[in-house]
């Protein structure tokens, strides 16, 4: 027999976890959700403010209510905020835990806040603000509106009825609870885990193998054997939209099924590092500072392109994204066609990061600009996969260098999961001030769901504002596809978007 203990996310209760308990109940299985103190009704706040360890005693609670002699293994679930709690209990209790599964949630770090995990970047602010300015004890956090949950997480696939349930039923969130360090002995990393990964929500199990793969020390721990994963289609609050398949999901969890990942260095090499799929020459790199330059040899300045990778990536990831095949490909394919092609390393190892990775960007196309081996008046601007969202500022307020803007495989709006509604990395929002700019897109066919909707979006918002776009299509092309696909099926189109781009700098 398993006892699934399962505690809620931020402003939510026990309620939430209604249908999954039951159909775990219909399996055999027990659930047992967690009332969160001040949250939930029947456990209301005592005394002073209630604080993150407050919480962790309700875990607590809960699991010492499992008599350790009926031999029945104990499945700890934690939600958005609720992983806090629920690894707070289980590095207590690591003796009476089986495995933790992380429901759509982040990894928490000891001496880490739950607040560092808040998606909506305002709110986060906002709050810390508050933190900063004196004593927080007994203040609350308002709950979200109906229209802010999509701030917290996406919403797909949640009926309306119970969407507006969780809106009636939301509550304050005490905000020591989000202010006050998580602090772990260690005893916890003994205890088996299991990752619950909602793809509506802007992460798959690919995504997180691919960020091991950039050989990120801190998340090496993630190919452990204990460690597995699951993806469910729907946003981030599968407990509402699929309370079925969550259901199962967690019990394939306790059973120790689920994919695991492969460590660094197991795949040679890993997709980042294969060769770039076309024929290019050998031209020697100029390093300058985060800058590189690849120069033909022709006469006078020569129009540049400069490459901008995406991410967010891990900040230990070696070699750096201007090394690696891809972009070293496309520059060397500029100048294979006489521009002085440009790869760069910019700081965009958060979701958080977006202005400074725009600052370094503007630095280096001001490098670039000042080398009198380029054509400054001729300038175009490649931004791959996630700086995608970095075409924003130069479409909101074009130069008149700047010749043209081209993208592949863009992520060109927010996930879901980043918290950026606000801020100013919404291209689709600023193409409608990009004028006679011209646009090239290559548009991956089997791109995830999740990212294509964005390259939908900012398409039609090109289209509805006039804007000069070219797409140039893969359609068997996958997300990353010059080292995933066959050459033949991405060289075609990877040679017509350059000798796109190349034109409108030559004209």
């Amino acid at each position: 027999m398993t006892v699934f203990i399962m505690v809620a996310g931020a402003f939510t209760g026990a309620h939430v976890w209604e249908a999954t308990s039951a159909r775990l109940a219909e399996a055999g299985a027990e659930a047992h959700a967690v009332s969160l103190t001040a949250l939930d009704a029947d456990r209301p706040a005592a005394g002073t403010g209630t604080d993150l360890e407050a919480h962790i005693a309700d875990v607590l609670a809960a699991i010492d209510a499992v008599d350790p002699a009926s031999g029945r293994q104990i499945v700890l679930v934690g939600h958005d905020y609720g992983i806090h709690p629920v690894l707070g209990a289980a590095d207590r209790r690591p003796e009476r835990v089986a495995r933790v599964v992380y429901l759509d949630a982040g990894m928490p770090r000891d001496g880490v806040p739950p607040l560092a995990a808040v998606p909506d970047q305002e709110l986060r602010a906002r709050l810390s603000e508050r933190a900063a300015s004196g004593d927080t004890d007994g203040e609350l956090a308002p709950p979200a509106t109906r229209e802010e949950w999509q701030r917290w997480g996406s919403t797909a696939g949640v009926p309306d009825a119970a969407l507006d349930r969780l809106t009636a039923l939301a509550a304050p969130q005490p905000l020591a609870t989000l202010l006050q360090p998580l602090r772990l002995t260690g005893a916890v990393a003994a205890v088996p885990t299991s990752g619950v990964l909602c793809t509506g929500n802007g992460v798959s199990v690919d995504m997180v193998q691919r960020l091991v793969d950039f050989g990120d020390p801190a998340l090496q721990a993630l190919t452990d054997p204990r460690v597995s994963f699951f993806e469910l289609h729907t946003g981030h609050w599968p407990m509402l939209s699929c309370p079925a398949e969550l259901a199962e999901a967690l019990r394939a969890a306790a059973a120790g099924e689920g994919r695991r990942l492969r460590p660094a260095g197991l795949c040679e090499p890993p997709a980042h590092l294969r060769p770039f799929p076309l024929e290019v020459p050998e031209l020697p790199r100029e390093r300058r500072g985060h800058v590189d330059l690849y120069v033909p040899d022709a006469d006078g300045p020569r129009p540049a392109v400069v490459f901008v990778h995406g991410g967010p990536l891990p900040e230990g990831s070696r070699p750096t994204p201007r090394e690696w095949p891809t972009l070293v490909g496309y520059a060397r394919l500029a100048a294979a066609h006489g521009m002085v092609g440009v790869t760069l390393d910019h700081r965009l190892h958060d979701v958080g990061d977006y202005e400074r990775a725009a600052a370094d960007v503007s630095a280096a196309v001001d490098l670039v600009r000042a080398d009198p081996r380029v054509d400054a008046d001729r300038i175009a601007l490649w931004m791959i996969s996630g700086g995608g969202l970095l075409t924003a500022p130069w479409l909101a307020a074009p130069p008149p260098w700047l010749r043209c803007l081209a993208a592949s495989y863009p992520i060109l709006a927010p996930l879901p999961n980043w918290g950026l509604t606000d801020t100013g990395f919404q291209p689709a929002r600023a193409v409608a001030q990009v004028g006679a700019l011209p646009l090239v897109l290559l548009r991956a066919g089997l791109e995830a769901p999740e990212i294509a909707a964005t390259v939908e979006e900012f398409v039609t918002a090109a289209k509805e504002c006039g804007a000069e776009l070219e797409l140039v299509d893969v359609p068997a092309g996958h997300h990353g596809f010059e080292t995933l696909d066959p050459a033949e099926e991405v060289g075609p189109p990877l040679r017509r978007a350059m000798r796109s781009v190349v034109g409108r700098l030559s004209g």
